[in-house]
């Protein structure tokens, strides 16, 4: 059960802001020059909240205040903790074990410290459907392409060439869907910047500085043509931009989807300071259901510095040698 000590409720309450994202039925976003709402500025998704459900909240999407406070009061005292100088005599990991934790300090993680609050919900995890906050089943040939997909790596090696490597560790593409679609809050660098012009909405993106162009009341792009982030054609319904999304390039998959993926993107800017973000996406080939998601984006005066991506420049040549190295050493 959870409990709240008298001095943790009086830290706590200043964790949480007074002004809370609640969105108001009277709130009218300002306009740009053309007349379209305004979305434009620099938005943070940073959150504590998962993606996915923990497993103790079972269905339970909606947190009270006090389950809020407590979540964040961990995070809270776990950065303190990790603030900490570090031990100069400390022993290195060993080296079948090293986690994300030997590899960075916390000083290089911007993952939020507060709970997601939706219309002034806190939320235990960022998706709402299916219910218990959990990505729906796999189909068989979604198994299947897992199954085939494995055997490959074991065949030809983790190493046999670019292609064989995560599209982040290219750096091609973001990590983690940050740039989406869908997109979501991952380590750090969760910015996004929006410039609007007639006809079109861009979206800046922090990590690996892509930069999503949404065509507004456009016809979408012959098939043959499978951009990074995919072909986003947009419309506004009232003050919300409503964004379709298809035709993802087929290197570019979320959570082994196939080419058939289609997303659906709701923007709405709920106060001076919040925007609502929502989607749905489905893959009848992937999933067995659709899914959806909610979480708010606060807008921040940060400045958007270059994500400079050396893994691509360095780390990828150096681990290709290495394992060009180890082929030859294991034929000699």
């Amino acid at each position: 059960m959870l409990q709240l000590t008298a001095t943790a409720a009086i830290s706590l309450t200043l964790l949480v802001p007074l002004t809370a994202n609640a969105q108001d039925s009277d709130y009218a976003a300002p306009r740009t020059v053309d007349g379209a709402p305004d979305l434009q500025g620099m938005w943070t998704s940073n959150t504590i909240t998962p993606f996915t459900r923990p497993e103790e909240f079972g269905d339970k999407l909606i947190l009270n205040r006090e389950e809020a406070m407590l979540l964040e009061q961990g995070v809270a005292d776990y950065t303190a903790e990790q603030d900490l100088p570090s031990d100069p005599d400390r022993i290195p990991p060993a080296k079948d074990r090293i986690e994300l934790a030997d590899s960075y300090n916390n000083f290089w993680f911007d993952d939020g410290t507060r709970v997601a609050r939706y219309n002034g919900e806190y939320r235990s995890s960022l998706l709402i459907d299916p219910p218990n906050g959990r990505m729906p089943a796999y189909t068989p040939e979604a198994e299947e392409r897992l199954r085939v997909a494995a055997e490959l790596r074991e065949v030809r090696g983790p190493f046999a060439g670019p292609e064989s490597r995560p599209l982040a560790e290219r750096c091609l593409m973001s990590f983690g869907s940050s740039s989406g679609p869908p997109m979501l809050p991952i380590l750090y660098n969760n910015h996004y910047q929006i410039v609007q012009s007639p006809g079109y909405v861009m979206i800046l993106v922090e990590m690996v500085h892509d930069a999503r162009i949404i065509r507004i009341d456009a016809d979408p792009l012959p098939d043959a043509f499978r951009p990074w982030m995919g072909d986003s054609v947009g419309r506004w319904e009232g003050d919300t931009l409503v964004v379709e999304t298809s035709r993802l390039n087929p290197s570019q998959k979320f959570r082994n989807s196939t080419e058939n993926f289609r997303i659906t993107e709701r923007f709405t800017r709920v106060s001076d300071t919040v925007m609502n973000y929502s989607f749905t996406a489905q893959d009848p080939d992937t999933f067995v259901q659709p899914f959806s998601a909610e979480m708010p984006m606060n807008l921040t005066d940060d400045i958007l510095y270059e994500y400079a991506c050396h893994e691509g420049n360095y780390s990828l040549p150096g681990v290709l040698a290495g394992a060009r190295l180890d082929e030859a050493q294991q034929t000699n």
